[in-house]
């Protein structure tokens, strides 16, 4: 398994929170309170199913990485945590 390093943790956290604000358009201090345990898919009603594609297509332009569809699932999207861990794990790899 890869490791990330903590400097691009950061970024990639950074960078996951300007994606969720932008696309979802959500204020940049709601997104700011986002913890590891944040329920995302189902728990904000910003993120429904069409926003999903969006949101994903968006991850893959500015993180440079491509989502295969059999990744797609309730965990990838279940909490800001799974989806930045999910992040993370693609940008090391």
């Amino acid at each position: 398994m890869c490791e990330v390093s903590h400097s691009e943790a950061r970024s990639a956290d950074r960078l996951l929170r300007e994606i969720l604000s932008d696309v979802l358009a959500l204020s940049p201090d709601r997104v700011a309170s986002f913890d590891v345990d944040t329920e995302l898919f189902g728990a904000l009603p910003e993120l429904d199913s069409q926003a999903v594609a969006g949101l994903l297509t968006e991850i893959e332009d500015r993180c440079d990485i491509i989502i295969d569809d059999e990744d797609v699932d309730g965990e990838m999207l279940e909490t800001y945590g799974a989806l930045l861990n999910y992040v993370e794990t693609k940008r090391a790899a």
